[in-house]
């Protein structure tokens, strides 16, 4: 059987006025289906009625609908010998090979395949993560970043070296990105690796999902990378310091005159040592007016207290998590208000605590003339459902000012 005769089948096939038939039968082709059955062209140009009947060896007809069968077509080209091999052999010719939709498919699939392998391996030993990184590949939030998966295989490597390099131990943001990608700026805040890397490092960390600069901060911060390493700070009164770290011995100082301390994230870890602190019990209260009237009377004698100033930051749940590691416990009191409520709850998903005269019994005994009208969403009280459940009934706020006395007396000798 001789070859094409290609000048011929462009004459027939290739010209503009047959353009929809040809893509007609390679899109067919590209869809898996088969080359039969008729196709039809509305509002079809006196042009294009011309060269269809030109192919069919036909007079043009009157109408703007034209149709044709697929096997006509076929059956004309290897008969003319302007293509021997047929219709889906002319498609080819003429506009290039077609690779079915399946097979696409299938070959897109194997480069996303060696695109996530870096990351998947990355994860593979940690199911959390692996949860997760499946998650993003099923999500589609890297091809929404990328586009396809040759652009996406640079942006999953790096992310996969920032995760492998973490939990980091205490180092700056700035000196991570420029250590494991080369570059100082990689893991900032607008770049697609930074958004991909907190997800992983979110789940690392224990950190609850949000958003905003002080949530990412928390989130670097829960696996001992300092994005902001001295803005974020925690409040705190006697906690007793380890005389091997600096910071221990500056902590050893200020309690023995009964002086509050600030603590930066960037000092908590650098020299995580000075919380090592088995069978100490951490006292923690939402507002700093505690912090300043247990300094004025009990200065030194007041045991060991950690102030949120509201919510808790990078640093207070770093200080908090690592006074459990090294072997404290932790009671916590917060106003009873929605939002301290929420503290509470925030606090609940780093690091395990015990009420600290927060319960439903506490909140009714503590109301008074100076309570105040309840207002916010209201929000669950897990330790104690009872709490919540009161807090709603009553529809009043008692602030840690209000109870002052009773926590001072908890905390020492008045």
């Amino acid at each position: 059987m001789s070859g094409p005769d290609l000048p011929r089948l462009r004459r027939l096939l290739g010209t503009p006025a047959t353009a929809w038939l040809l893509e007609r039968a390679r899109r067919r082709l590209h869809e898996g289906r088969p080359l039969t059955g008729t196709v039809t062209r509305s509002g079809a140009t006196e042009e294009e009625r011309a060269a269809l009947a030109s192919l069919l060896g036909r007079r043009p007809g009157r109408g703007t609908t034209v149709s044709v069968r697929l096997e006509q077509v076929d059956a004309l080209l290897r008969g003319s010998g302007a293509c021997p091999d047929g219709l889906a052999a002319a498609v080819e010719l003429l506009s290039g090979p077609v690779v079915p939709r399946e097979e696409e498919r299938e070959r897109e699939e194997r480069a996303w395949d060696r695109a996530f392998a870096p990351l998947e391996q990355v994860c593979a030993s940690v199911p959390a993560l692996r949860t997760w990184c499946a998650g993003i590949r099923r999500d589609g939030r890297v091809r929404r970043m990328a586009g396809g998966p040759e652009q996406a295989g640079p942006l999953l490597e790096g992310a996969a070296r920032v995760v492998a390099a973490l939990p980091a131990g205490g180092v700056a943001l700035s000196h991570l990105a420029a250590r494991v990608l080369g570059d100082a700026h990689a893991l900032d805040d607008d770049r697609s690796v930074t958004t991909l890397v907190l997800g992983a490092a979110r789940l690392l960390g224990d950190e609850a999902e949000g958003e905003g600069a002080a949530w990412r901060r928390r989130v670097w911060a829960s696996v001992g990378v300092l994005k902001d390493e001295l803005s974020s700070t925690v409040l705190v009164l006697n906690l007793p310091g380890n005389p091997e770290t600096a910071t221990g011995r500056a902590l050893t100082s200020l309690a023995g005159e009964g002086q509050p301390a600030v603590l930066t994230l960037r000092q908590l870890v650098s020299e995580p040592r000075h919380t090592l602190w088995p069978g100490l019990v951490v006292s923690v209260c939402e507002n700093p007016v505690v912090v300043a009237e247990a300094a004025d009377r009990l200065g030194a004698r007041c045991a060991p207290l950690v102030c949120l100033q509201g919510g808790p930051s990078a640093a207070a749940l770093t200080l908090l998590r690592q006074a459990v590691d090294g072997g404290a416990a932790v009671r916590l009191h917060t106003d009873f208000d929605w939002g301290g409520v929420r503290i509470a709850n925030a606090v609940a998903r780093q690091v395990p605590w015990e009420p600290w005269r927060l319960t439903a019994a506490d909140y009714r005994s503590s109301l008074g003339a100076r309570s105040r009208p309840l207002s916010g969403a209201a929000a669950p009280t897990g330790w104690d459902p009872a709490l919540a459940e009161a807090m709603a009934e009553c529809g009043m706020r008692v602030e840690e000012e209000t109870v002052l006395d009773d926590l001072l007396s908890d905390l020492g000798p008045v």
